[in-house]
């Protein structure tokens, strides 16, 4: 069994192994975070501090108002800002004094704390995702931060606040390297574009769905009526339907602008964002279920959105990682299904209508099954195509409501983990519902069987 390794420890901590030239190896030495950030951490504090306190500091109150710069509010300002500048940059270069990390064999460790040292040994084979988020300051300052999202749940992850971002690229690389059973030099494994979404066309797509145009309208109606008849109050009930869109469309266009997917042996490349640039990498096998998801403009365009249940991602974590395409052609999205889901074509597998007798409660659902994947579908106005492998089944369970158990029916559940995605064969006969679930389970069964290798070391 390998034993993680450790630096060899001095009077402080383990002792940095000086780098020679060339990119750094992180299984050697000790590393810190890049010393900007001590910078950054006290600018966001002086920040914080002169909207609170400082800029009244500088306003000196007389009978007809505020007197701006006043030698008396000058000083003022200069006696308390010195101390509150020392404070900051106190506390920044503590912070990057206080966190150190390195590949010890088979784990990332992550030691904490300058006076209290803490020590976490994060195993490779755990890591589900890495991601490296470069928001707008940093963009400006050539720093990034690497997240590194790991089995278990929301809160289980690690965060490296910020690297430089070459440093990031490489950290990235060599996590990706040992978590594949790779050695850690291996060089980044080459990429292939699959699709970039143009930006005009994720904009009209997002003003192209119901709400939104209902919405709109609404806004429209509000402000024209608020300004012929001059009523505030009719104004200000606009506000809503403003945010509204502003949520829904101009929200969007900011977080998934540039869009674009590639593919590599060390899974999905996804690369987003105009303020704030995220590059994620989803290994395979990670992506646990698929929907496609069609509203009712999109469908004459033949338009379809990719959603996706990421292991490792939960909670706010989840909600902002659950779109692996915005917006592309169907035969796009039934494309990237099949890279996901090897083997599997959605459009081939047969789909049998919720119930013969026509008792469904959705009359547009329906399910099917082949030897690589479950589908089922449902939806009028917003059609939603839910896929799931059956090597990625945790479960397969029956459920049948009042009104269900009344018409004889119930709900078949291929569960996967928690997220977004959930797949179910709805309002099915209760003799079909029961023979799904056995046939489901056997597949699942098999096709796990089947693909009995090691999931941490996939590369393998």
């Amino acid at each position: 069994m390998n034993m993680p390794y450790a630096p060899p420890p001095g009077p402080y901590g383990p002792v940095p192994v000086p780098q020679m030239y060339g990119p750094p190896r992180f299984h050697q030495g000790v590393h810190r975070l890049h010393p900007v950030t001590a910078l950054l951490r006290a600018f966001v504090f002086l920040l914080i501090y002169f909207v609170l306190i400082g800029f009244s500091l500088l306003l000196t109150p007389q009978e007809d108002g505020y007197a701006f710069l006043e030698p008396a509010a000058v000083r003022r300002f200069a006696l308390v800002s010195i101390p509150a500048t020392v404070a900051a940059v106190t506390v920044g270069v503590w912070g990057w004094l206080g966190l150190r990390f390195w590949i010890a064999g088979d784990d990332l460790a992550v030691e904490t704390g300058v006076l209290r040292k803490r020590r976490r040994f994060i195993p490779l084979s755990r890591m589900q995702a890495i991601d490296i988020v470069r928001p707008l300051m940093t963009r400006l300052t050539g720093l990034a931060e690497l997240r590194v999202e790991l089995a278990g749940g929301d809160g289980s992850g690690v965060v490296l606040r910020y690297l430089g971002r070459r440093s990031a690229q490489q950290l990235r690389a060599e996590l990706l390297a040992r978590a594949a059973g790779l050695p850690g030099h291996t060089p980044e494994a080459p990429e292939r574009p699959f699709w970039r979404v143009p930006f005009g066309t994720l904009l009209l797509s997002l003003i192209s769905r119901m709400p939104v145009i209902g919405t709109g309208m609404l806004f429209m109606l509000l402000l024209m009526v608020g300004v012929a008849f001059v009523e505030p109050g009719v104004l200000g009930g606009a506000i809503p339907a403003l945010l509204g869109l502003i949520s829904a469309v101009v929200a969007p266009s900011i977080v998934y602008g540039r869009f674009a997917v590639a593919t590599s042996p060390d899974g999905l490349r996804l690369r987003y964002g105009l303020l704030e640039t995220r590059m994620q990498t989803v290994p395979p096998g990670r992506v646990q279920a698929v929907a496609i998801v069609e509203p009712l403009l999109w469908r004459q365009r033949r338009w379809a959105r990719v959603d996706v249940t990421v292991a490792g991602y939960a909670g706010e974590r989840q909600a902002l990682s659950s779109v692996l395409l915005p917006v592309a052609p169907r035969e796009v999205a039934v494309a990237l299904v099949a890279h996901i889901f090897p083997g599997a074509d959605v459009d081939a597998v047969p789909l049998v209508p919720a119930s013969g007798r026509g008792l469904s409660l959705d009359r547009f659902a329906a399910a099917g099954t082949d030897g690589v994947v479950f589908v089922a579908r449902r939806g009028l106005l917003c059609r939603r195509t839910t896929v799931i492998a059956h090597a990625r089944a945790q479960s397969v369970r029956l459920t049948s409501g009042p009104l269900q158990r009344l018409l004889r029916l119930g709900t078949v559940h291929v569960d996967a983990p928690p997220g977004p995605v959930r797949v179910a064969a709805t309002d099915r006969e209760l003799s079909e519902a029961r023979a799904i679930v056995e046939s489901t389970a056997e597949r699942a069964r098999l096709a796990r069987s089947r693909t009995g290798a090691d999931p941490a070391r996939w590369a393998r």
